[in-house]
């Protein structure tokens, strides 16, 4: 699995702010309609049933909300950069402002989490995660996320 297949370019969004975590994570699942054609209410309620469960802010600036969505057919994703950090309840208490959503189909289950350990794995990279917050324009952003692997492997 790789970044190509999760993300559309059209599944990328720069924001200047987000008033509150609820508030972005409402703005990720209009992405997520806008791109995938998924159900924004369906997926925003999805996203915070999965907050309940253990806040998905992983930490350095870095968010994975992720949920199962039963009208979904493959693993898809969405990425928003804010240009002002937003508290996301994250593990080492920082704000965020690298937010990589991930929607997979109700029975996903390998592929669900390969491609949250992808996505994981990848924003680990703190080069990486700063090229993104120094690159705000979607189309540079997912040539970044997108070639990262095979230059790595390079």
């Amino acid at each position: 699995m790789k970044f190509i297949d999760l993300l559309k370019p059209e599944a990328i969004k720069v924001v200047s702010s987000a008033s509150s975590k609820k508030r972005l994570l409402h703005d990720l699942s209009d992405l997520a309609e806008a791109a995938y054609g998924l159900s924004a209410q369906a997926t925003v309620e999805a996203l915070m049933e999965r907050e309940t469960l253990g806040p998905t802010g992983v930490g350095h600036g870095v968010a994975l909300p992720h949920a199962r969505i039963a009208s979904l057919e493959t693993v898809t994703g969405a990425f928003v950069l804010l240009e002002k950090p937003v508290d996301f309840d994250a593990v080492d208490r920082q704000p965020v402002d690298l937010i990589f959503g991930l929607f997979a189909p109700a029975e996903a289950g390998v592929e669900h989490l390969k491609a949250l350990a992808l996505v994981s794995r990848t924003l680990r990279e703190a080069s990486l995660c700063a090229k993104l917050r120094a690159n705000p324009d979607p189309t540079m952003i997912y040539t970044i996320l997108t070639e990262f692997e095979s230059v790595k492997a390079a």
